[in-house]
């Protein structure tokens, strides 16, 4: 970058350049982002389930609530039930073909008091159909699921949430 003051009649003026030769560089992927890096859009299917938490003890020997895992049936937009969604986190498609992912990327989400937005990799598959080629998950649009509100009582108590959320699947 390239900054230039100039005066003139008593009025400074402040310039700032830029150099083309940074401006063309590939920008690199933001963490602020939950898009996926490439890939095809497959399909995307609507959400509706709960994210489960247990009450457990943390450093402090204080009692509160840890995610474990969420139970949810994904639909088409013909409100057929297509895939269920549960801990791994992983999806089965009714068709038997299953991924597996891990989280890469989050977002808030637009709705208050929601599970956050975010980014999935594949990271192993089972099976051939629907899913097989499925290498990104987003989880988009999410309403709900975060912690019981009520504080836990006894370690190894088991709470839910409900939530809805929009799941895209790339290759």
């Amino acid at each position: 970058m390239f900054r230039k003051v100039l005066q003139w009649g008593g009025v400074t003026f402040v310039g700032v350049l830029t150099l083309a030769a940074c401006a063309s560089t590939p920008a690199s992927r933001s963490s602020s982002s939950i898009d996926p890096p490439a890939g095809e859009r497959l399909m995307a299917l609507t959400a509706s389930g709960v994210q489960t938490y247990t009450c457990e003890f943390d450093a402090q020997h204080r009692l509160q609530w840890v995610f474990k895992s969420p139970l949810a049936t994904l639909y088409d937009t013909s409100g057929h039930a297509v895939v269920n969604h549960a801990a791994g986190p992983s999806w089965q498609a009714s068709d038997g073909s299953r991924i597996v992912g891990h989280a890469i990327a989050q977002l808030p989400s637009d709705t208050k008091a929601s599970v956050p937005q975010l980014l999935l990799e594949t990271h192993s598959t089972a099976g051939s159909g629907t899913l097989s080629a499925v290498r990104y998950v987003q989880r988009v649009k999410t309403v709900g699921g975060v912690a019981p509100a009520a504080p836990c009582s006894a370690a190894g108590e088991a709470g839910s949430s409900p939530y809805l959320a929009e799941y895209v699947f790339y290759k």
